[in-house]
């Protein structure tokens, strides 16, 4: 898929969550790389990562750099085999991801 396809999924994801989420979303970078820096563990792709302090840890008295998140277009592509599932997969990872800027951790998740 075209990088800019690509990027407009993940900006049709973003505007497409609910705005009481949306509106506490502040200071963070959705980056879109091919791929990960590193591996992944062996059998597992990583399709994105969140980089940062999650809200519940920040405070108020010092302001941090912004927190990111990574999607890695190359790994979600590798797992989907249509451009409605990239659609689909690029959305559960945004959500996962933001997921962990709302300090959710992944058992947390995994529930969810």
């Amino acid at each position: 898929m075209q990088r800019k396809r690509f990027e407009k999924l993940v900006e049709e994801a973003f505007e497409r969550l609910p705005e009481v989420f949306r509106s506490k979303i502040s200071n963070v970078a959705i980056i879109i790389e091919d791929l990960p820096p590193r591996a992944s563990e062996p059998g597992t792709l990583l399709l994105g990562l969140f980089h940062g302090v999650p809200r519940t840890e920040k405070s108020t008295f010092y302001a941090p750099p912004p927190d990111h998140i990574f999607l890695y277009q190359k790994n979600i592509e590798a797992v989907c085999s249509s451009d409605e599932e990239i659609r689909q997969q690029v959305r559960d990872t945004l959500l996962h991801e933001l997921g962990h800027y709302f300090g959710l951790s992944e058992e947390e998740l995994r529930g969810i």
